[in-house]
């Protein structure tokens, strides 16, 4: 039988990166963490956590992070059907969370209208990790979520993959930028002069568009703006140019403030939702709703 605060203490160290603020999550020391977590490695015979910034599981780790996280989705589902105590006291007054990695984007453009009504309804909450849509995948390999908007469209061991749709990024600038660096064309040199915005160090979207334009590889001068709104004023301001999803950009380029670099030319990246593969009725019902909310936003 598996000692559930050792778990517990296992889980939140993955999900936070930390034990530091495992504890704080748990309310107890770091150095109950640690005691725990090597209480839990000594008893499973194997190495369970490994330690740095941030703190990752092994392989036997995930599996079990995975375990509680589904243990505990099990929980707050039994308890959200049990009866009324005598006095009319419920069993517990506490929603389930939904623990979920979706890409900054999706999060700016379409994924918390999709959500929010079943969320309110079903009175869940959300924790919503932030992650490129290339590397969110690893999230839900690891047991920190338990679902995740990535591009990856092969399912995670445990899970099952459901295609969302079609996310449309547009190469877009201020129209003053477009004549300072590509009055004469939108050719390999003047990509390698014209600084672009980059989200963050994952953030591959402006190299490949880039690739595909030119067949070759170009190194732009870079601004980092690792936000959203941020990345979208940084465009418009005339900083520099970048890939913008295209419902997003919609005014914008409505109104004159930005330009496309070639119109007819953007890179479509296909979106994913995938969840554990064990039938849950919270998680299925959420995975049913956001599919069909997704089709009304994403192409």
């Amino acid at each position: 039988m598996f000692d559930y605060a050792l778990l517990d203490a296992l889980a939140a160290v993955v999900r936070h990166g930390s034990f530091d603020r495992a504890a704080s999550e748990l309310n107890v020391t770091p150095s109950a963490i640690s005691q725990r977590v090597k209480l839990l490695e000594e008893r499973i015979g194997s190495v369970l956590v490994k330690r740095g910034q941030p703190c990752v599981a092994t392989a036997s780790g995930a599996l079990l992070c995975r375990h509680t996280e589904r243990v505990r989705l099990l929980e707050a589902e039994l308890t959200g059907r049990m009866p009324l105590m005598p006095g009319g006291a419920a069993l517990a007054d506490v929603w389930p969370t939904l623990r979920v990695a979706v890409n900054d984007d999706s999060v700016g453009s379409w994924f918390v209208e999709a959500a929010s009504a079943f969320c309110v309804e079903r009175q869940v909450l959300l924790d919503i990790v932030i992650d490129d849509q290339d590397y969110t995948a690893q999230r839900i390999r690891d047991g920190s979520v338990q679902g995740a908007v990535t591009t990856q469209a092969e399912p995670v061991q445990g899970c099952r993959s459901t295609r969302l749709g079609t996310m449309r990024y547009l190469a877009v600038c201020a129209p003053a930028f477009f004549e300072r660096y590509f009055a004469d064309g939108v050719n390999r040199e003047a990509l390698r002069r014209a600084p672009c915005v980059v989200f963050n160090a994952k953030d591959a979207l402006q190299t490949r568009f880039m690739r595909r334009i030119t067949r070759a590889q170009v190194d732009p001068p870079v601004n980092w703006v690792p936000h959203v709104s941020g990345f979208l004023r940084a465009c418009m301001t005339g900083l520099g140019w970048g890939m913008c999803p295209a419902q997003t950009i919609a005014a914008p380029l409505a109104a004159g403030d930005l330009v496309e670099l070639l119109p007819g030319r953007h890179l479509d990246i296909d979106l994913y939702w995938q969840s554990w593969r064990l039938s849950i009725g919270l998680l299925d019902e959420f995975t049913t709703v956001l599919k069909k909310r997704a089709g009304q936003y994403l192409s």
